[in-house]
């Protein structure tokens, strides 16, 4: 039955147009209509709300009947229609009366050049408490796959209760958070994947200076914007080998059945929903399952696109290695404009600087440290922890802020030359920070 929706979503088509796909609009095709001056004949093309709160099955259909013309009324104060596709020719009186309004799904990236707000807290202040929220919220998240994993509902007033946890930690401290997403398993990666896509989203979020009601439903959408492959058979989920046409198939359905699970969910938020459905939409409507484009969607829906995909380069998987930080914002770069929208990603590789908490670097003498805190006006010159000496042999760890230009045994101020994978120096960053490494350098210093 799932299949049979998806493949209706997909290709159902109408007047040789796909059904359900957004097409992008100039200000001349695409105009504001109040509901009271609908007419049939008229082809709308997108509503004052999200098409899912709404019974209309497409993104885009022509009146027919009044059938339809009640409902829109009933449900709607104002429409868009695409003046291209419709048949009658009234609304050129109405473009008159009407100025058109600004073309968006939601107001998040309004203010895209809004300045960070000042932290709360320090690291060394905020990484205790957020490990422990940390792990409780991991266990959160894995205790809802196992309950997605059987088709049941999720309790959406508990993860809003979590989200909210995680967000004051942020805005007491970004770089704990952060920190805490390097600390990757593998074996755990669905779990954590999703609690990570959550909390970088809280960060992109709280760096945008979003209002906080706006960044909890940001984390909610990256905490269950992969639910859906929770109902994907695990011999898919963790195959090595390239899908073949009925695997991908499969894999790719994990959007509606992701959308299906949390709208039977109680208090989940519809824009956490929608997230789910079109997290692999693609701003050229390329993705799927709807082939949508840019103007169609949402802020939430971009915002946890860039996230997800950032999330899952950098991370060891069953098929491949990680890649480093800056290897992985160079790919992000490559996509932008294309699968993804071009100022989320430049906003959020802003957000994570050159040189994120957490990440193993090599120093211009050879030394290796990993960064603890980034530093909001020297971004180049974070605080890090020593590990390792210019032979590579263990040394006593210790807490050096590049900004205050520390220099090292031969009179040369501390430099950062590259980032650096962990695995590739047998660096076990879990050991580091499981042994106490890290608080006890903090505490030292």
């Amino acid at each position: 039955m799932i299949f049979k929706k998806l493949k209706f979503l997909r290709d159902k088509k109408s007047s040789g147009e796909k059904a359900g796909a957004s097409q992008f609009f100039t200000s001349s095709e695409k105009l504001y209509i109040p509901v009271s001056q609908l007419t049939l004949g008229m082809y709308i093309v997108e509503l004052d709300r999200s098409w899912l709160d709404t019974p209309f099955m497409f993104q885009g259909f022509e009146l027919q009947n009044q059938v339809q013309l009640r409902a829109v009324k009933n449900i709607c104060d104002y429409v868009y229609i695409d003046t291209t596709k419709s048949k009658r020719h009234e609304y050129q009186a109405i473009a008159n009366q009407n100025r058109p309004m600004a073309v968006s799904h939601s107001k998040l990236l309004n203010n895209i050049h809004n300045t960070p707000p000042v932290k709360l807290g320090f690291f060394e202040e905020e990484i205790s408490r957020a490990e422990v929220i940390y792990k409780q919220t991991e266990a959160l998240v894995s205790s809802f796959m196992k309950v997605a994993a059987k088709g049941g509902s999720l309790d959406g007033w508990l993860a809003k209760k979590a989200v909210l946890e995680c967000m004051n930690s942020v805005l007491h401290s970004p770089d704990a958070m952060l920190w805490l997403t390097q600390l990757k398993d593998k074996d755990e990666y669905t779990a954590q994947h999703s609690l990570n896509v959550c909390l970088l989203a809280i960060v992109l979020g709280r760096h945008l200076d979003l209002p906080h009601d706006s960044i909890v439903t940001l984390g909610l959408c990256g905490m269950m914007h992969d639910i859906g492959k929770m109902r994907i058979p695990l011999a898919i989920l963790k195959k090595q080998e390239a899908l073949d046409e009925d695997e991908n198939r499969l894999m790719e359905s994990h959007t509606l059945l992701g959308y299906e699970l949390l709208k039977s969910s109680e208090n989940m938020p519809t824009s956490v929903m929608e997230t789910a459905l079109t997290h692999h939409e693609h701003v050229d409507g390329t993705g799927y399952p709807r082939q949508l484009k840019q103007t169609a969607i949402s802020d939430f829906t971009k915002i946890i696109s860039v996230v997800d995909v950032y999330d899952s380069m950098t991370s060891n998987r069953s098929h491949r290695n990680s890649l480093p930080h800056l290897d992985a914002t160079q790919m992000l770069t490559n996509m932008a404009g294309s699968h993804l929208d071009r100022h989320v990603v430049i906003k959020f590789i802003e957000t994570l600087g050159v040189y994120p908490p957490g990440s193993v670097v090599l120093m211009t003498n050879g030394e290796i440290a990993i960064v603890i805190e980034i530093n909001e006006q020297t971004k180049l010159r974070p605080k890090v922890i020593l590990i390792l000496d210019e032979e590579k042999n263990p040394v006593h760890e210790r807490v050096i802020d590049l900004s205050k230009m520390v220099v090292d045994k031969k009179g040369d101020p501390y430099t950062i030359k590259n980032v650096i994978r962990a695995e590739d120096w047998h660096i076990d960053t879990h050991k580091y920070y499981q042994q106490g490494f890290i608080k006890k350098s903090l505490a030292a210093k």
